[in-house]
């Protein structure tokens, strides 16, 4: 593969790494439409803080042109001589919980209009069954007038990104590849594993692959739906919820899942986009719903059961002082797409609480931008009438949060992790 020259389409948690990845072994160009992330690229800044300075320095060039290495454009051009186009868009869903499949449509057109005869596009976009060759390779073949499997080809490897997760780094979680016949699968298959240090699985198929993936994450929030609703059921019954567990867990083979908030895009979404290709064959996924309807009302229930405690201690609830720690979708990472913190926030809001949230990791600018909150960057000195703790940064661990807290203030810690006890949790 020596003369292989790769364009990653979309520089966020899951392009940048790659990109770093195969620009350590091949020329790279990383493309994305957002001019000022591609200024920050370039300056050898990553504000997701996926890939350190250091690394990203290490394989930046300044032109387009080179042997190896990353280079970071916005221009079409620069993409125009490259042979393998891995695209890796986001694909949330909409206010109703339908697939928002635009980003795969704008960056198959991107691509199209630069793909030649021979070419492979390989998509890592989490979707439902069908996508890659039904609704992509269509808009390929339209705007390139180009055939597919006969000018073009396609591939699908899954994204497994763990985002701020500094252990499970892409190059040490296993791949799995699929192409558009068994020869491109192969092709697929031996690119990634030329990087992957974890190995690769060839799939059968492209729709194997999709499946493979959408499930992984549907599989999880099931999981965690089901303690979800053990804690509910365990609060009621006056039983620690995090002992039952930690007593459960030592037999070998019991699954070690822990109730919480459950956001992001991934866990949060996949299922949706499952249970909507499900749909249209005419089945109704109760199970994959019902564990989204758990997950997704585990922020109404978080803040009823803050303000059942302000009504026991009969702490005033309208103006109450209440400090929200964390606004990111999982601790120790920047990240507030499709945070769950947010339903905390805007249940408490809607009982005439006065909030204040703090994020050592969240960007004022971008929760002010993506969620319309307003957010402090330091601790605030002064006491509150409820702390909760939502997001389990490696900052608030150790912090004294009863040094926040007015006299007969509350302390809810939503992910459990605190070692006082907690007034609430989950």
């Amino acid at each position: 593969m020596s003369t292989s020259k790769i364009a990653i389409i979309g520089l966020g948690y899951v392009g940048l790494p790659l990109a770093r990845l195969f620009a350590t072994k091949y020329p790279v160009i990383g493309f994305d439409i957002n001019q000022k992330r591609i200024a920050e690229l370039q300056s050898g800044k990553d504000n997701t803080l996926e890939v350190s300075d250091e690394d990203l320095k290490a394989v930046l060039q300044s032109t387009p042109k080179f042997s190896k290495g990353l280079h970071c454009s916005s221009d079409l051009k620069d993409i125009a001589d490259c042979n393998y186009y891995i695209v890796t868009v986001p694909t949330p869903v909409d206010s109703t919980n339908r697939p928002i499949l635009t980003p795969l449509y704008k960056s198959s057109e991107t691509v199209g209009k630069v793909l030649k005869k021979g070419d492979l596009v390989i998509y890592e976009s989490t979707v439902y069954p069908g996508v890659t060759e039904d609704e992509c390779v269509p808009v390929l073949e339209r705007v390139s007038g180009l055939k597919f499997n006969e000018d073009f080809f396609v591939g699908y490897s899954p994204e497994r990104i763990n985002p701020g997760d500094k252990e499970h780094t892409v190059e040490k979680i296993l791949k799995v590849t699929s192409g558009s016949t068994p020869a491109i699968g192969k092709k697929v298959d031996d690119l990634y594993a030329s990087v992957i240090k974890a190995g690769t699985h060839l799939a059968p198929s492209i729709k194997v692959a999709e499946a493979a993936k959408v499930i992984e994450n549907s599989q999880r929030d099931i999981n965690i739906a089901f303690v979800n609703e053990l804690a509910k059921i365990f609060n009621l019954m006056d039983i620690d919820t995090t002992a039952v567990l930690e007593a459960a867990g030592t037999k070998w083979n019991f699954l070690p899942f822990k109730p919480g908030l459950v956001g992001g895009h991934c866990i949060g979404v996949d299922p949706y986009y499952l249970a909507q290709k499900a749909q249209e064959y005419g089945y109704h996924p109760e199970i994959i719903l019902a564990g989204r309807r758990m997950n997704d009302g585990m922020g109404k229930y978080v803040a009823s059961e803050v303000i059942k405690l302000m009504a026991l201690r009969d702490i005033k609830i309208k103006g109450a002082k209440i400090l929200v720690l964390g606004i990111t979708f999982k601790e120790n990472c920047p990240d507030v797409r499709n945070t769950k913190a947010i339903d905390v926030i805007n249940n408490l809001k809607s009982y005439g609480t006065d909030l204040t949230i703090f994020d050592p990791w969240a960007s004022k600018e971008e929760v002010k931008r993506e969620l319309h909150l307003d957010m402090v960057s330091t601790l605030p000195n002064q006491k509150f009438d409820v702390v909760v703790l939502t997001v389990a940064h490696r900052e608030f661990i150790d912090l004294d949060l009863r040094g926040l807290l007015n006299e007969d203030g509350i302390l809810y810690d939503v992910k459990s992790i605190l070692k006082e006890k907690a007034d609430g949790r989950l």
